[in-house]
């Protein structure tokens, strides 16, 4: 939701970030009246929309990767490397998405996208 507010992502990042300063620039742009739980199920939307178009397309699990030196290179104080295969499926559970990271019948359903 924060890139379709028109702000950068990065703000979202900060550790002083409020939805309600994102409602205080979206409520009246679009004379809706949002609340924070509202916003974040529009994000939610977003999100799940976004990847079932990518998925037509044919974005498919492979596509959810890093860089090689991500994955491979150690780093921080204890060299850990980035186990993203390992993630990637307690992420998608997470998201409410099938197994292969496309977004299950239960989730569109809850989100109004059947």
């Amino acid at each position: 939701v924060v890139d379709s507010s028109g702000l950068c992502l990065f703000v979202a990042l900060a550790p002083n970030f409020l939805y309600e300063e994102i409602l205080g620039l979206v409520n009246p742009a679009s004379g809706a009246q949002y609340t924070v739980e509202e916003l974040i199920e529009v994000g939610e939307r977003i999100w799940n929309l976004e990847r079932l178009c990518n998925a037509k397309v044919g974005f498919t699990k492979a596509d959810d990767t890093l860089p090689k030196r991500l994955l491979e290179e150690p780093a921080g104080p204890k060299g850990d490397v980035c186990r993203l295969d390992e993630m990637l499926p307690e992420y998608y559970q997470l998201r409410g998405w099938d197994e292969n990271g496309v977004p299950a019948a239960e989730k569109l359903t809850q989100l109004g996208l059947e």
